[in-house]
């Protein structure tokens, strides 16, 4: 059983679930302690083309799989082929399997790695370093992973971490800055930083500017600005909206800034099949209230295909608000070793 990320790690007042966090923090100390010692005692493999790392440092999402979307993206644009390489979390397969859209399923595969297979090549492996041999021995001239920042199996050229930038209320992206279970932590956030090239600092749409206050957290590497935008505006009329992503109450956010009629949401388990109960229990709702259904595009891509025509996917992309300034930091690293 999947369940969903617990608001309550975001929050930097400790306040709210006090006793769970107090009695969750000797836990914190060995995850952070186990997860130090496995990156220490890693013997990384180096696959014999560039390897940039798109990864986190909190869990529950980060908005993490638009960006690698940008920087495929940005690497095709100037004639570079990608291949992307996934653990292919919430599939069955263990890979090292090529994706193939018309034959995998999301429950194989993963959505994330069904999504990305729209724009380069994806291989999904939980063993990351055979998933970038498999990807470089078929001709990867770029392995882009998403997700694998804490992994240390797998050499990388270049180390990006994405970090939320939406920071509202008593919400921060690092929460009080504990480490799983007892916050959202990955590992401490000096420790991570400290193997990253650059941050990409995330923020939505309808957020002017950085909060100054998380810039300061994060000084001392360079930081990329991009953006979360959608790709086209919401559905008309009312409707029930539902997302299974890492932090599903942005995806209600997002589509109230838009300018979505949003009757009711529903947050679900990140990356969980949705069980057709759930989807009648939506739907029904949604015909109580004379609405439609909408959802983001990772959960539609989950959904059985009778449900595909009944549910309206609501797709969003990252943009880097200065490109130039992504490839100056791109160029040297993968260029001499990223041609045809």
């Amino acid at each position: 059983m999947r369940l969903s990320t617990p608001r309550w790690w975001y929050r930097r007042s400790r306040r709210e679930m006090a006793m769970t966090r107090t009695l969750l923090t000797p836990v914190s100390w060995i995850w952070a302690f186990a997860t130090a010692r496995r990156i220490a005692r890693g013997r990384p493999v180096n696959p014999g083309v560039p390897v940039i790392c798109m990864g986190n440092l909190t869990m529950g999402g980060t908005g993490k799989t638009p960006v690698v979307r940008a920087l495929v993206a940005l690497l095709r644009d100037r004639g570079i082929k990608p291949h992307i390489l996934s653990r292919g979390h919430g599939g069955r397969l263990a890979g090292p399997v090529r994706v193939d859209p018309a034959l995998h399923t999301a429950a194989e595969i993963g959505d994330e790695a069904l999504m990305m297979a729209a724009d380069a090549p994806v291989w999904i492996a939980r063993d990351r370093a055979a998933g970038a041999l498999a990807a470089a021995a078929a001709g990867a001239a770029v392995v882009v992973m998403d997700d694998g920042h804490q992994n240390p199996s797998v050499a990388k050229t270049l180390s990006l971490v994405v970090v939320d930038g939406e920071t509202r209320d008593d919400e921060w992206p690092f929460g009080d800055g504990a480490v799983f279970p007892a916050g959202p932590m990955r590992e401490p956030l000096k420790a991570g930083l400290a193997r990253a090239d650059a941050v990409v600092l995330l923020l939505p749409a309808d957020l002017a500017a950085p909060d100054a206050e998380l810039l300061a957290v994060i000084v001392g590497q360079p930081v990329l600005v991009a953006r979360l935008e959608p790709t086209a505006p919401p559905p008309p009329g009312p409707q029930v909206g539902f997302a299974g992503i890492g932090k599903p109450w942005k995806m209600e956010r997002a589509l109230k800034a838009a300018g979505c009629d949003l009757a009711d949401f529903a947050s679900l388990a990140d990356h969980a099949p949705i069980a057709e109960e759930t989807l009648r229990f939506l739907a029904d709702r949604a015909a109580a209230l004379g609405a439609g259904l909408v959802t983001s595009e990772k959960d539609w891509v989950r959904l059985p295909p009778q449900w595909r025509e009944r549910v309206t996917a609501w797709p969003v992309r990252a943009r880097f608000e200065d490109e130039a300034a992504l490839w100056a930091l791109l160029e040297r690293l993968v260029r001499s070793r990223a041609s045809d």
